[in-house]
């Protein structure tokens, strides 16, 4: 009885030793525990064999034998050519192997900001992730999707105690290692990036990638939204979105224009974020002396702003509606003055590739009107709100409805194009046609272009507490990305997961696999024998 049961459990040893020398082969078990399984199991085999010598000859010499070796055979062989077909099937899976992402938001899946940075490289990066074994799993996780991508995206997984040159190869302080970091080289530049994400991983190729320093004003002075200090870290504060820029390797600076006589020549950009106090008339003309050199400006006003801005605006072509945008059905719950984006303009860059929705908050309309600018609307509520007009009503009482003069719905509240101004819009008017020559006496001197102008009807939807809800922060971005010119820039960036997850350390982790693949099936394959021992000794 004794060397049948050693003999059941040292076949149960073999077989979960063959079971983890498959799961080995995926980074799911230890050579220890392969090693362990087959050293045990091969010896209670041999045990219980010489116990039970006398009975295997006779066995062997009877009829009995032959028909348990010829159905014995065929059990051997069919395993056999069952882990041959599974060995090989992880064999092939390591060569050619897809991947799959079935998740609501695509968050295993590289964004559309990533994927072209990645279609864009003409030369190799190399990245080095310096992490022990038990840290390398989660890393390697986000890292093998950029290599899955493009074959320019090198990666070499270090243990920094087995390679300590390569440390010093790259100039890496030991005592930054911390939990392990990421080096990311391209060409002659690097960045190092501890903790990686697909966020941070994208923004050190942008910042690698991109040459040159272009620099976005925010314009205060007139109860705009911050971008740093307490102001710019509260609720309603705009420091998330000078982060957001500063991603795109853009330099991000204040600028008091009041301070200045005219805004300064090295800016690409100048936003305008939700002013509520009246401009200096020097400002004011500032500001059209910036966009008659061709400069480029985000603007955003809010309902009932008080800011003499509104009528600049409104003198570049743009209609902003003295109104409040309503929707009862397409807005967040509880909240019709809080709408949702129900549609975009398909053929815009800015907005071509946003499919998810964007949330503003007391948004009043904005529409492209005549006049000097050559505008698009690009962002329009849902098909059942409206801009209320009647805004002492809605106010005072909290009544709304659709009535006449009020603007029915898809309603636009973002408009974008080009402005011609000043000298800029006389040379367009005299420009020669295509291929004429140009006019006598211009000294053959280029003619002015025009500015290029964003205009939103709400500042909220890009502050703190809304600029990473929904697609808020694409829109903004890819805003300043077209006013800057940089149309390849514009894209759908990182999403984060919607789902809540249990949080694990690595060392957690590694714990509750090791029982769940290992511990756990072995220990009740081990049961069951001993329980099945025991019966067959009480019947005997």
């Amino acid at each position: 009885m004794t060397s049948s049961l050693l003999g059941a459990l040292g076949l149960v040893c073999l077989v979960f030793g063959l079971i983890h020398f498959l799961l080995l082969l995926f980074g799911a078990s230890s050579m220890l525990w392969v090693t362990a399984n087959l050293g045990i199991g091969s010896v209670l085999l041999v045990v219980a064999a010489l116990m039970n010598l006398d009975a295997l000859r006779e066995r062997m010499s009877s009829g009995e034998a032959r028909r348990a070796g010829k159905y014995g055979t065929s059990a051997i062989l069919g395993t056999a050519f069952t882990l041959v077909i599974l060995g090989l099937g992880g064999f092939l899976s390591t060569r050619y192997h897809h991947r799959f992402d079935w998740s609501e938001a695509g968050v295993h899946s590289l964004s559309d900001q990533s994927q072209k940075l990645l279609a864009g490289l003409d030369q190799d990066v190399d990245v080095v992730a310096f992490y022990s074994p038990l840290d390398m799993a989660p890393v390697r996780e986000v890292l093998d999707r950029y290599a899955y991508e493009s074959p320019h995206f090198k990666v070499l997984y270090v243990d920094p105690n087995e390679r300590p040159e390569l440390l010093a190869k790259y100039a890496i302080d030991p005592q930054k290692l911390g939990q392990g970091l990421v080096r990311i080289g391209f060409g002659s530049e690097s960045v190092e990036v501890d903790q990686p994400t697909e966020e941070k991983v994208t923004n050190a190729l942008v910042k690698l990638s991109r040459t040159g320093e272009k620099k976005v004003y925010f314009v205060e002075g007139h109860a705009e939204r911050g971008i740093e200090g307490p102001g710019g870290s509260e609720k309603t504060g705009f420091e998330r979105a000078a982060d957001a820029l500063r991603n795109e390797n853009y330099r991000v600076e204040k600028l008091l224009l009041a301070s200045q006589p005219d805004v300064p020549a090295d800016a690409d950009v100048v936003v305008i974020a939700g002013p509520t106090r009246p401009w200096l008339e020097s400002e004011r003309a500032a500001l059209r002396r910036y966009l008659e050199r061709g400069g480029s400006a985000l603007v955003m006003l809010d309902p009932r702003a008080q800011t003499d801005l509104v009528e600049d605006v409104r003198s570049w072509g743009v209609n902003l509606g003295d109104d409040i945008v309503v929707d009862r059905k397409l807005a967040l719950f509880g909240r019709a003055t809080t709408p949702f984006a129900g549609s975009y303009a398909p053929g815009h860059e800015i907005t071509k590739d946003l499919r998810e929705t964007t949330i503003f908050s007391d948004v009043r309309s904005v529409r492209a009107g005549d006049g000097p600018a050559s505008l698009t609307e690009i962002v329009f509520t849902g098909e059942d709100s409206w801009a209320e007009t009647d805004l002492a009503t809605f106010f005072n009482d909290g009544r709304a409805e659709l009535a006449d003069g009020d603007l029915a719905g898809p309603v636009p509240v973002a408009v974008a194009g080009t402005l011609a101004l000043g000298d800029a819009a006389a040379a367009a008017s005299a420009a020669p046609p295509e291929g004429g020559a140009a006019a006598p006496g211009d000294g053959g001197k280029a003619a002015p272009k025009p500015a290029r102008i964003v205009v939103f009807g709400d500042s909220d939807f890009a502050s703190n507490e809304m600029i990473e809800a929904y697609r808020n922060r694409d829109l903004f971005v890819n805003g300043v990305n077209w006013l800057m010119g940089d149309v390849e820039a514009i894209s759908i960036r990182p999403v984060r997961s919607r789902a809540s997850r249990f949080q694990l350390s690595q060392e957690q982790f590694q714990t509750i696999a090791a029982i769940s693949l290992l511990v756990f099936p072995q220990a009740l394959a081990v049961v069951g024998v001993l329980v099945w021992a025991r019966r067959r000794s009480a019947k005997a």
